[in-house]
């Protein structure tokens, strides 16, 4: 469990560092309708590409992570994204951190510690039926087709504020990021059996196709609005998506007892309050302002 948990704070780490670069990539390269060919576009940026290595890294340890620990303790810890983005901000930023900020993010980690030490999540299987991979697949297919429509269909409104299609999409982006976290850990079963039996297994490549895809929708996410749209969907609906498909498809186990529940309960609302308040704090809303250091040399500067 404790390699997990290492692991899971290294991929957080990667994934804030992604999210930021890809934004200072994304910001100038909105569309109001789908477009596929806004990453070959986005590719031609260092700061953008250098996001996407990040990713990559975060993939890679996130992968070892779930290997070690369960969906249900691994992707909650993954939310403390945030902080990490929360971070970047104040040091490439013209602003100073207010007392509000530090209260944010200190509910948001008391409420992440809670919420693990309350629900203790154990066990499970290492592979899912596959009756209840179709029907997790097709369920998250649809909560993503229904937020596209929804997301571009503001985008035609006249009037409409880009910040609302960006959030539309972000909790798209959250949800699918958490079906791809579930195939991730069907994949990490089968680390120990090696390459023949990673490469045969059908997970390897609806991780690269549901990936793929799912990189498509954040990029078109960070390019709608600001990233403080889009990143309470990304850090609230990855993590309790991919929580409830631990307990779905692979009978992950959390504790469900009166007082359990009330202290995880009590949890989830610091953790969404403090998610909420640090999204909208004046360092992540002010993004746009001008930085103390230029995108480009906070690409090499990294």
């Amino acid at each position: 469990m404790e390699a997990a948990i290492v692991l899971a704070l290294a991929a957080s780490f990667c994934t804030a560092t992604s999210s930021v670069c890809q934004r200072l990539g994304a910001r100038n390269s909105g569309s109001s309708g789908f477009d596929i060919y806004l990453l070959f576009r986005l590719v031609r940026q260092p700061i953008w590409v250098l996001g996407l290595v990040s990713m990559i890294v975060g993939f890679i340890l996130q992968i070892s992570a779930l290997h070690f620990g369960a969906l249900a303790l691994v992707q909650p810890i993954l939310a403390l994204e945030l902080i990490f983005v929360f971070g970047y901000m104040a040091v490439i930023g013209s602003r100073t951190v207010k007392r509000r900020d530090w209260l944010a993010a200190i509910a948001m980690c008391t409420g992440l510690g809670l919420f693990l030490l309350a629900a203790s999540p154990s066990g499970g299987r290492d592979h899912a039926p596959g009756t209840l991979w179709w029907l997790a697949g097709l369920a998250s297919l649809g909560v993503v087709l229904v937020a596209l429509a929804v997301a571009f269909g503001l985008g035609r409104l006249p009037g409409a504020a880009p910040s609302r299609r960006a959030a539309v999409l972000g909790a798209a982006t959250g949800v699918a990021w958490g079906f791809v976290a579930a195939v991730i850990k069907e994949l990490s079963s089968h680390l120990g059996d090696g390459i023949e039996a990673i490469v045969s297994n059908w997970s390897l490549y609806v991780l690269i196709g549901a990936g793929a895809t799912t990189l498509l929708l954040a990029s078109h996410a960070l390019a709608a609005g600001p990233l403080a749209a889009s990143q309470p969907g990304f850090t609230i609906l990855d993590p309790l998506s991919a929580s409830l498909l631990g307990l779905f498809l692979f009978g992950e186990h959390i504790q469900t007892g009166v007082l359990d529940l009330g202290v995880e309960a009590l949890a989830l609302a610091l953790i969404v309050g403090g998610v909420s308040a640090l999204s909208h704090s004046h360092l992540i809303e002010g993004e746009d302002d001008p930085p103390s250091i230029r995108a480009g040399e906070f690409a090499t500067s990294r």
